[in-house]
């Protein structure tokens, strides 16, 4: 089965120069993914429609937006969902180039499940020019990708796969804040409907970046709009991530995730978590979450 997709991001302003690099390269390698891949840029933040037009995608500048001017997560969803041609969505944060071999990993899943939230761990590169999208261009971005590329941990989740039908009933997070994202697995893994890690099978490409576009210039973990957005979606308790995946897709298969002590150690700290940051369950899921890098960081997870 040959799956059809709609690819779609909410950038950030392009008035930046490096942010309006890597957003462009981002677009560009969406766009190059063919003729089974449309494209559409959601909100009106500063340069979008002329990215947009010069890359030949669909702008769709109507987004909903919250107190501080944040675009929401549940109107880019559902606009994406109203606006697209194809059964299969693919959430993109905007700096996230896509590879073609996504195709044939989305299609081998398709044909073996109907409902399913894919996800995965993304690389890190240094990115810091306008990369050109002809001939056999992924080829040497993967040979680049395999000498200076970092496999990012499991906390990031950069871009989201699932068919239309899904999700539709997204608390009104603000986009490129904390919290939403892990939501999205808590609420797939409790539906449930199958959440399947495509880390060894899929590799994304994170352009790196500074945090000069956020206020303080800082990451956006203490944001006030990041403390809503876990609010919003019921507490840490709700916080997964990459770990809490259940099922990865290898060697052509979807199947459970085997032991590891990375993951038993984060079973734990779920079980022990309080409702509230304090006390000393708190402090104990906090030993346990430090406990989970190290072994994480000395490769024996």
């Amino acid at each position: 089965m040959m799956s059809t997709l709609t690819v779609f991001s909410a950038p950030k302003p392009f008035s930046d120069p490096h942010i309006n690099i890597i957003q462009r390269n981002a677009v560009r390698s969406w766009k190059a993914l063919g003729p089974r891949a449309e494209v559409l840029l959601i909100g009106d933040e500063q340069g979008i429609k002329e990215a947009a037009e010069e890359s030949g995608v669909r702008h769709i500048p109507q987004v909903e937006r919250n107190d501080q001017g944040t675009p929401l997560v549940s109107s880019i969803f559902n606009l994406a969902r109203e606006y697209s041609s194809h059964g299969i969505l693919v959430y993109l944060n905007a700096d996230i180039i896509l590879l073609p071999e996504c195709l044939a990993v989305i299609d081998a899943v398709l044909a073996r499940r109907k409902d399913f939230l894919l996800v995965g761990q993304r690389w890190d590169l240094d990115i810091t020019r306008e990369l050109k999208f002809t001939g056999d261009w992924s080829a040497a971005l993967e040979d680049r990708l395999e000498r200076e590329g970092r496999l990012h941990n499991y906390t990031a989740m950069d871009y989201f796969i699932f068919p239309r039908h899904l999700l539709r009933d997204i608390p009104p997070f603000a986009v490129g804040r904390a919290g939403w994202d892990n939501w999205m697995i808590y609420n797939a893994v409790n539906q449930p409907w199958p959440v399947i890690d495509l880390t060894p099978s899929h590799r994304v490409i994170h352009q790196n970046h500074d945090y000069r576009h956020l206020p303080g210039g800082a990451a956006h973990y203490n944001l006030e709009e990041s403390h809503h957005n876990v609010a919003l979606a019921g507490g840490m308790r709700t916080s997964f991530d990459l770990l809490d995946v259940p099922l990865v897709f290898q060697d052509g298969e979807i199947r459970k995730k085997g032991f590891s002590l990375r993951r038993t150690l984060r079973k734990l700290e779920r079980i022990i978590m309080p409702a509230e940051q304090q006390g000393w369950r708190w402090q104990l899921t906090r030993i346990l979450r430090k406990l989970g890098r190290e072994v994480e960081r000395r490769g024996l997870s």
